[in-house]
């Protein structure tokens, strides 16, 4: 396989982690290339073009992107890229996995493998449709769009995922209790989708609600699905659970595009420092090679990143480590050349699970030798043929029924 990725490092701490991102799948060989084009914050500063068309060219003719973070000025200044981007290229559905890794702290670090929810946020429009004016000074409006054609293609995505990776239930999201057009859409067209997953629970939250139950019960839940803007304030309410934005993953799926992303700032502070933590990254790399159909590597991917953190020996400065950059991203490499050749053995091992029960499903059989002891009885059946000399003594069966007969009586008195 030979495939070209466009990579865009972002701001900050960016290029620092797209970097060790590009290295580790380097050293997968699994046949990826790079074509690096910068976008952001400084590229604006030292260009004057914040999305250069260099950008877009390469998109489209890739349609597959990772990104870093980029900065987004705070009550003035450009749109957010990502938002632009998302719009742009009509990338509808932003999912995250929200799972647990042993050895970021977690005060809920002993659900183990239960805590493991995706979330899946419409992406295209709600209140980040950006369509806000002022009707007066001192008076603003900002309009909520909803619609039922990206309603529904969300739902209908998060319901295919739940079938083909085997989850149970889809979680909604929602305000219809008080804006009962807007969300009462959203929820209305969640419904239709899931008429046609019946095998998947399908269960509805207000989203005040689900905000609380998320953090008491976590285990409770398996996909949330949720319109624009609450999806991006649950995603990151998910993410604190498990360690944090820098360890989570995300991507952004079109029809014909996709883009995956690192969801965390741009991290000025420690900016060329060589104290960034490139999980993000890594893992939103990860969730490409699946999209790409390259399961295995994958696996392989997340499992050594997993393997460094459980170790806990080069973990970066905010997971409580000292490592480096540099030094977290060798260790992570090592681990892959390790698991060459032995995780996809073990993956399939795994698969091989159901097909051990069969000997299990045999032992009825082993119970046959146990129901021919009716059959040993036989012998002691056969006794009623010692008496048959005597049945030819017709005086003595009348004999033998004449003795019954009392004691039925006998019987009956009692």
């Amino acid at each position: 396989m030979s495939r070209q990725i466009t990579v865009i490092p972002g701001d900050g701490i960016g290029p620092e982690i797209a970097q060790a991102m590009m290295e580790v799948l380097d050293a997968m060989k699994i046949g990826l290339s790079f074509e690096v084009v910068n976008a952001g914050l400084e590229t604006f500063e030292a260009t004057g073009e914040l999305l250069p068309e260099a950008v877009h060219r390469s998109i489209r003719k890739n349609k597959i992107a990772i990104k870093g973070p980029t900065t987004t000025p705070i009550g003035s200044g450009h749109k957010s890229i990502n938002v632009q981007l998302r719009q742009q290229y009509e990338l509808y559905a932003n999912i995250r996995p929200i799972k647990l890794i042993p050895g970021i702290p977690s005060r809920y670090i002993d659900l183990g493998d239960r805590m493991d929810m995706v979330i899946f946020r419409e992406n295209t429009e709600d209140l980040y449709a950006g369509l806000e004016h002022t009707i007066v000074p001192g008076v603003v409006e900002t309009l909520k769009i909803i619609t039922a054609k990206a309603s529904e293609r969300i739902s209908q995505l998060a319901f295919e995922y739940a079938r083909h990776r085997g989850r149970k239930k889809v979680t909604v999201a929602h305000k219809a209790n008080i804006m009962k057009l807007s969300d009462g859409l959203f929820i209305a067209s969640s419904r239709k989708i899931a008429k046609k997953f019946p095998e998947i629970e399908y269960e509805e939250l207000i989203i005040d609600n689900c905000c609380m139950q998320i953090v008491v019960r976590p285990a409770h839940f398996d996909i949330i699905l949720l319109s624009n803007f609450y999806g991006d304030i649950i995603s990151d309410l998910c993410a604190g659970l498990v360690g944090g934005l820098g360890v989570t993953p995300g991507a952004n799926i079109g029809k014909k595009i996709s883009i995956f992303e690192a969801v965390h700032g741009s991290a000025p502070d420690i900016t060329g420092l060589g104290k960034a933590n490139p999980t993000a990254l890594i893992l939103s790399a990860a969730m490409m090679l699946r999209h790409l159909k390259l399961d295995t590597e994958a696996f392989r991917l997340r499992e050594a990143i997993a393997d460094v953190i459980s170790k806990g020996d080069f973990l970066t400065v905010d997971l409580g480590g000292s490592a480096t950059t540099g030094e977290f991203t060798r260790e992570v490499i090592k681990r892959l050349a390790l698991s060459k050749g032995k995780r996809p053995a073990a993956k399939k091992s795994a698969a091989k699970k159901p097909a051990a029960k069969k000997p299990a499903a045999k032992k009825p059989a082993a119970k046959k030798p146990a129901a021919k002891k009716p059959a040993a009885k036989k012998p002691a059946a056969k006794k009623p043929a010692a008496k048959k000399p005597a049945s030819k003594k017709v005086g003595a069966s009348k004999g033998l029924k004449a003795a019954v007969k009392p004691r039925r009586k006998a019987a009956a008195k009692r």
